[in-house]
């Protein structure tokens, strides 16, 4: 232990700080007991996606030149161009850049439309855009309350009236 705190005091005596003055050593700050300084986190670069409210919401965006037949991903419409002996590419990812794509909501008064606030999957921002933004296609037959998201109705749906709550009056009901 003390050959370790003896060698980090040697080794922050020897740093020195922007302005280019001596770095405080470890015995001179806080009784000589303090954090070794941590690397600053590398940011990883992001690609920030802006899709209009009819682009967000297609279900297949990606459509066959030939065929007219649609996807929903890139690579699966590569694939099928396979199918026609069209010219296709896959996407290789390279290791030196990743881009971590990041999806902002198309509402202008929304936060999510803000890059610093984007969300970080396209399923994430149309599930978001439906909540908030879209209209509320699936109704509840039990309760009557509607929903935007099928997936949302659907879990809804299994638990809805099978729970019941006691009012301090001690009346019985259902949400």
């Amino acid at each position: 232990m003390m050959k370790n705190l003896a060698s980090m005091e040697e080794n922050m005596s020897n740093l020195t700080s922007a302005s280019g003055e001596a770095a405080l050593s470890a015995s001179s700050y806080n009784g000589g007991i303090y954090p070794p300084p941590q690397p600053q986190p590398i940011k990883k670069k992001r690609k920030v996606i802006a899709l209009s409210p009819r682009t967000l919401m297609a279900t297949n965006r990606f459509v066959c030149e030939v065929c007219n037949k649609g996807f929903q991903r890139d690579q699966n419409l590569q694939l099928h161009r396979r199918g026609h002996n069209l010219p296709w590419k896959l996407k290789q990812r390279s290791s030196k850049e990743i881009r971590k794509k990041v999806y902002v909501c198309p509402e202008i008064s929304c936060v999510h439309h803000d890059p610093s606030r984007a969300l970080g999957d396209l399923t994430g921002i149309k599930k978001h855009f439906c909540r908030k933004h879209g209209e509320k296609k699936w109704k509840c037959e039990k309760c009557s309350k509607k929903y935007a998201v099928q997936s949302d109705w659907k879990a809804h749906a299994k638990t809805c009236g099978t729970r019941e709550y006691r009012c301090d009056c001690g009346t019985l009901f259902s949400r």
